[in-house]
């Protein structure tokens, strides 16, 4: 066949490619079986952690009952037979006393504008098991407000970083292995006959973007589910807005991450060697993760972690749900995390090009770095 009659092979165009290479990874992993075991292992963890939450809820929590100073003989009476341990005072400032000394968690006196004619006094919020026993909303005074719910505030911090570090860790780590794993068996050089490094690389970001947030939407519809169940569908409302910004910063916030592992990963060619390489990102994601959980109730802390791309994914939501975010925040915060997912793609995508097709020893990321003619 001579070069007239031979027939003209196209390439895809860069957004088709990048789409083709996405598939590929998406069918790969989703006929993993330990791909699907992992999955299901830590979707059966989030069911279990939501259903002990909601029996610690139902239960009163696992220190005992809520002691309560109470002003009035009816409201004692009711609440000793709700399993409250019940300090019955003479007046209101007796009870206040009782409150600020610690020796009781809240204290219930008459006098309300709601509906009914009752008071809780707290120190910084009102025991849910006690609004719950009451048989409407009174009102509430708190008098040292910090966070509304402490233990409920470190585990929603918990929560969103556990899915943030393990979904990012795990599918980073996956993007990471394919790479090398490609440059090993030398597909690599057959995919770029076809595609161009840098669609290959996007290919790959996508395909895995979208396993990870098929992951956590998956997570999140089974947290749902959970909390709707035991009961707890007003901590499902008051994560509504949180739950959203979760998502919207998760997406980006993986990406960033996704073409750090990518690039990083090509420079070695052999399985072995991947954490040598990839161990600076995934520090880059612990240390935003413990500060996340050690100082989520430092106000200034957290709004700094708020504004980091590493960080942003899992503080602005906790400072949503905490209410300490102004409305305009969370965009602001997404606009630095875009602003850095191009810089970092601009830089890893020379990296990768510069170092997937070399095999042999590890390349020095000076060498990736360095501008090709």
């Amino acid at each position: 066949m001579n070069a007239q009659t031979a027939p003209l092979v196209r390439r895809p165009t860069p957004p088709r490619a990048a789409w083709l290479v996405a598939e590929r990874e998406i069918t790969t992993r989703l006929r993993s079986k330990a791909f699907l075991i992992s999955t299901g292992i830590l979707l059966l963890i989030v069911l279990a952690g939501v259903l002990f939450g909601g029996f610690v809820s139902q239960s009163g929590g696992i220190g005992g009952p809520t002691k309560v100073a109470v002003v009035g003989e009816e409201p004692a009476e009711n609440l000793e037979l709700a399993g409250f341990d019940v300090t019955k005072v003479a007046d209101r400032a007796a009870a206040q006393e009782l409150v600020e000394s610690g020796e009781v968690d809240a204290a219930v006196v008459p006098g309300a504008e709601g509906p009914i004619d009752l008071t809780v006094v707290a120190l910084e919020s009102a025991p849910s098991d006690l609004m719950q026993a009451l048989s409407a909303s009174p009102s509430v005074e708190l008098l040292d407000p910090i966070i509304e719910n402490f233990f409920l505030a470190y585990l929603v911090s918990i929560a969103f970083g556990m899915v943030f570090f393990v979904s990012v860790m795990t599918f980073g780590t996956t993007t990471a292995q394919s790479v090398v794993e490609e440059k090993q068996t030398r597909i690599v050089e057959i995919l770029l006959a076809t595609v161009s490094a840098r669609a290959l690389l996007a290919g790959k970001i996508i395909g895995m973007s979208v396993l990870a947030v098929g992951q956590v939407v998956a997570i999140v519809a089974l947290a749902s589910l959970g909390l709707l169940f035991t009961g707890q569908d007003i901590l499902f409302g008051e994560l509504g807005i949180a739950l959203i910004w979760f998502g919207i910063l998760f997406i980006f916030g993986f990406v960033l991450i996704a073409t750090l592992y990518a690039a990083l990963a090509s420079l070695v060619s052999r399985q072995e060697d991947i954490g040598s390489v990839t161990s600076p990102v995934m520090v880059l994601v612990m240390i935003p993760f413990y500060l996340v959980i050690f100082f989520f109730d430092n106000a200034r802390v957290m709004e700094i972690l708020s504004y980091v791309p590493l960080s942003s994914p899992v503080a602005m939501p906790l400072r949503l749900y905490l209410g300490t975010a102004e409305w305009w925040e969370p965009f602001a915060a997404l606009a630095v995390l875009l602003a850095t997912i191009a810089v970092v793609l601009w830089i890893g995508s020379r990296i990768y090009s510069n170092s997937v097709l070399r095999t042999g020893s590890r390349v020095a990321l000076k060498d990736a770095l360095a501008k090709t003619n």
